[in-house]
């Protein structure tokens, strides 16, 4: 991370920028905290490309859809504004390395270490191609290494990017050393192009170079399209798995769910069993956490839990409405009570309204307010209240049994219930989780988060 500089903005719609992430083609990406305090990354798009109304069209498109996309190796976005001067977006923190980084600073991965990692992003990938999406520029950049396995950033940024001015000048939208043929050639990019980009990155992880070699893009391009990989120093387990991801002709590629077995089985043949994260980049991922523990100031929220996949708070107050009714309260009563009793019954009247008034606007400044956090683990709630440290209750998702959502007989917002505990032939116990204010929750959005993670805690007639 690097410190925000001067002509950088503090803020992001309701998010609070602490600190520069780094930039790629399309804009600054920040570090960032929620209204929670949440760790999140924003992207702010560049002038140039948001001056662009194509663009703008297929940004929002390709952000609508990239909302879909779950699984538990993919970084979910958690808000964006397309229509905003510049456009921007949010996805949830990956407190990790890039795969680049890590490989730069420590050298070439172990093979179990390229086997875990193949096999999360194969599974990222899947996520990703049942939305009917490709990433077009899978490399080791646009990948984190988070404890519990690798992470996808940026699928669908490269589509968003096509027909822009930078593509009318000439310019390459993806990454050379990592492209498929039929991108090298501008042909049709499908499912089987990330297949390839997936063996490259492969093979960059077991050898520390690209398998097309390095130099000027064009030269680059023509190994791609026309030579075969340098893949001299792959380990001999890896070897036939990449060299099938590689393969010129997309049909000869293997399907993600074949891929995925050709890993498991090279795992079984080459030891007891699939390995933890890679422990080379052990060090670097402990360097990131603390700086994600050293940016982060709220108080209560441990730090060593993982960001959320997708975090759901009631609308902020509408404080200057509510001071509106409160001073009408407070003034009107008065008024009335002068005009039939005289001044003294005005004057007692106004300061008994305004006291009430006062308190409850305090209140509604000072109360608690409950956020729904649901991860790759579970579902959290933390009940935030000012001057006082967050509750958090953690609901894995190994022991959520059924879920239910209700109206309150005000109609606002959802009263959320989880049934947990108690094995087969038990009773279930029911607890509350949290009652989400707001007119404006996106109950939907709740469901389709659940769901998105662990389909069989939620049945849509409990909603």
């Amino acid at each position: 991370m690097e410190p925000l500089k001067p002509d950088d903005p503090r803020s992001i719609g309701t998010y609070q920028l602490k600190a520069r992430l780094g930039a790629g083609g399309m804009g600054q990406v920040y570090y960032a905290h929620s209204r929670g305090g949440r760790p999140v990354a924003v992207k702010l798009i560049r002038s140039g490309l948001a001056a662009d109304p194509g663009f703008r069209r297929r940004f929002a498109a390709e952000v609508e859809a990239t909302r879909r996309v779950g699984g538990f190796f993919t970084a979910h976005v958690v808000d964006a504004d397309p229509d905003a001067d510049p456009p921007w977006v949010v996805t949830a923190y990956i407190a990790g390395p890039s795969l680049g980084a890590a490989v730069e600073e420590k050298g070439p991965l172990h093979v179990e270490a390229v086997l875990t990692l193949g096999a999360g992003l194969a599974e990222g990938l899947a996520a990703v191609h049942r939305e009917n999406l490709v990433h077009r520029d899978l490399k080791p950049a646009n990948i984190l290494l988070a404890d519990d396995g690798p992470r996808i950033i940026d699928f669908g940024i490269a589509r968003a990017l096509e027909g822009t001015t930078l593509t009318e000048k000439g310019a390459i939208i993806g990454t050379p050393a990592f492209m498929s043929p039929e991108q090298a050639m501008g042909h049709a990019v499908e499912a089987p192009s990330d297949i390839f980009s997936l063996g490259s990155v492969l093979a960059f992880a077991a050898t520390g170079r690209p398998p097309f070699g390095t130099g000027p893009h064009a030269a680059i391009l023509y190994r791609i399209i026309h030579e075969d990989p340098d893949l001299a120093h792959v380990p001999t387990p890896l070897l036939p798995l990449i060299q099938q991801c590689l393969a010129k002709d997309p049909a000869e590629r293997p399907t993600l769910g074949a891929l995925l077995d050709l890993l498991d089985t090279t795992t079984r043949s080459n030891g007891p069993g699939r390995a933890a994260p890679p422990k080379d980049t052990a060090p670097l991922r402990s360097r990131a956490q603390s700086e994600v523990a050293s940016t982060r100031k709220t108080s209560g929220s441990p730090t060593a839990r993982m960001p959320p996949a997708v975090s759901f708070q009631p609308p902020p107050a509408n404080y200057p409405k509510e001071a509106a009714i409160g001073a009408a309260a407070t003034i009107v009563p008065p008024l009335i009570t002068w005009y039939l009793w005289g001044p003294p019954a005005g004057f007692f009247t106004f300061l008994l309204a305004g006291f009430f008034c006062l308190l409850a606007f305090v209140g509604l400044i000072w109360g608690a307010r409950m956020e729904l956090v649901i991860t790759s683990d579970g579902i959290e709630t933390v009940l935030h209240r000012r001057g006082r440290e967050d509750t958090v209750e953690i609901y894995p998702w190994d022991s959520i049994q059924r879920l239910t959502a209700k109206n309150p007989p005000d109609r606002t917002g959802f009263f959320l219930t989880v049934w947990s505990g108690g094995g087969a032939g038990e009773p279930q116990e029911g607890k509350v989780l949290c009652r989400l204010d707001g007119p404006g929750m996106p109950r939907d959005k709740i469901y389709e988060a659940i769901a998105g993670h662990n389909p069989s805690v939620v049945d849509p007639k409990d909603w």
